[in-house]
């Protein structure tokens, strides 16, 4: 096969960056994670198809649509209802791939994303080197190859306006990880972390960042306000997800307790276990520090704690609090991983006053008009009423759509709390034979005292 001329192909726009090795190089484009979106795309996956950046998108469609049919494709579209391979599924295999389109390592059961089975990326590899060559993809990354390069240095601000200096400096050390930052052009408002465990050692930790803004000539655009804050984000984790891993048993009783009382915020993000749980606040916590440090203002830092706390890391303000008592005593913790004996006891902490917390907030007690769940809801009802089990403070609604996405929130008319402001009325209109939800979160349903409300999601179907 012809070789894949793949990877860091924006070459020229590095030359003038290779005097002085940065922590962490510019941002690329990758052509096996343009490869991957594009075959799930014509695979129908709805998280490959976005069309914001239209420009670009309807290249693809130009090209490849006459591929749909391809054996590979069919295969896509198996593993997609089979195995649930969609999102980061895609994007862990084409990390896994080298520039010949093989894998870099073979395939275990610990390497790829775990909805992938052996023989099935066996085979999925070996139809995407025949579509490779089939679908003539060389021919279309040479012919877009100036979007790629005009893409990147679109981001290329961004990516400036973050202090890499910073990161060795507040965890005492360089990151043990090597960090990559890919523009993905053709994945929309999906963003996808992603790591390769490099056989002999160390490890490929990916940014995915996709593309969801254009200018007024349908050129891509990145706003700094809406692109770095995930940049901040994702640099936080390769310095600190070895830095738990490697101590994971000092914090496993306080994980486990509070993980039980946040289990359903941290399932509904993605973060199955208390470990992703601790890497995640902490992640979460340092880059809180990181505003601080570079002095932003007090209201834009408050409403980072708040909606870190709304999102379920309820202790997110002591954790960061805890940090600046770490940055305050370097004399005697010169690095981060010196003082996380003392981050293990800040949790022991923090586990009571979370579980008596979790006592406090406001639930959802009964819905008037049908129970959650139910399968068999009369399309024909104007109101939904929502009873809580305590009394809020009439401060606004936090209703946001579920995993199902737009598609299936209902369309409110009217909201507004009874008398008693112990209920929530929706006035509604809904249709036969759809699937409903919606989730109530603590941002604005909140207690007079302020205590948010535990996350609720409603679930229900119309009859036909």
């Amino acid at each position: 096969m012809k070789k894949f001329a793949f990877l860091f192909f924006i070459t020229l726009s590095l030359q003038g960056f290779i005097q002085g090795k940065p922590l962490i190089e510019k941002p690329i484009v990758d052509k096996r994670v343009e490869l991957l979106s594009i075959v799930f795309r014509l695979a129908g996956n709805k998280e490959y198809n976005a069309t914001q950046f239209k420009l670009y998108t309807d290249k693809i469609e130009q090209h490849f649509s006459i591929y749909k049919n391809h054996e590979l494709i069919k295969f896509a579209e198996k593993l997609r209802n089979e195995r649930s391979i969609s999102y980061d599924a895609v994007m862990s295999m084409a990390i896994h791939l080298d520039e010949n389109l093989n894998p870099r390592t073979e395939f275990t059961t610990n390497s790829l994303d775990k909805r992938w089975n052996k023989d099935d990326a066996v085979m999925f590899v070996k139809l995407l080197q025949s579509f490779f060559k089939e679908a003539e993809c060389e021919a279309f990354f040479k012919d877009n190859e100036y979007l790629y390069q005009e893409t990147v240095a679109k981001f290329l601000p961004v990516y400036e306006n973050v202090d890499l200096d910073w990161y060795s400096s507040f965890y005492g050390k360089e990151p043990s990880e090597k960090f990559i930052i890919v523009v993905a052009l053709g994945n929309g408002g999906n963003n996808y972390g992603s790591a390769y465990q490099i056989p002999n050692g160390g490890k490929e930790v990916y940014a995915i960042m996709g593309t969801w803004q254009t200018d007024t000539s349908g050129m891509a655009a990145f706003e700094t306000n809406t692109y770095f804050p995930i940049l901040i984000h994702e640099f936080n984790h390769s310095f600190v997800n070895p830095l738990l891993n490697k101590d994971k048993a000092i914090f496993m009783a306080s994980g486990e307790k509070i993980f039980e009382v946040v289990k359903d915020e941290m399932l509904s993000q993605a973060y199955g276990n208390w470990e992703t749980m601790l890497i995640e606040s902490l992640v979460r916590a340092s880059a809180v520090k990181y505003y601080i440090d570079h002095g932003y203002d007090n209201a834009i830092i408050g409403k980072m704690l708040s909606e870190e706390s709304n999102k379920g890391f309820l202790w997110i303000k002591g954790l960061v609090t805890e940090l600046g008592k770490y940055d305050a005593q370097r004399n005697t913790y010169p690095s981060m991983e010196s003082y996380i004996p003392n981050l293990a006891d800040a949790y022991k902490a923090y586990t009571e006053a979370i579980v008596q917390f979790d006592t406090r907030r406001p639930r959802v007690e009964s819905i008037v008009e049908f129970k959650n769940g139910d399968m068999n809801v009369d399309e024909k009802i104007k109101t939904i009423t929502i009873n809580f089990d305590s009394q809020l403070s009439e401060q606004g609604y936090s209703i946001y759509y579920g995993t199902k996405g737009q598609q299936a929130f209902p369309d409110i008319k009217k909201i507004s709390y009874t008398n008693d402001k112990k209920s929530v009325l929706m006035e509604v209109q809904l249709f036969p034979n759809k699937e409903y939800q919606f989730v109530l979160t603590g941002e604005n349903f909140k207690t007079p005292e302020g205590i948010p409300l535990k996350k609720y999601e409603v679930n229900f179907k119309t009859t036909k």
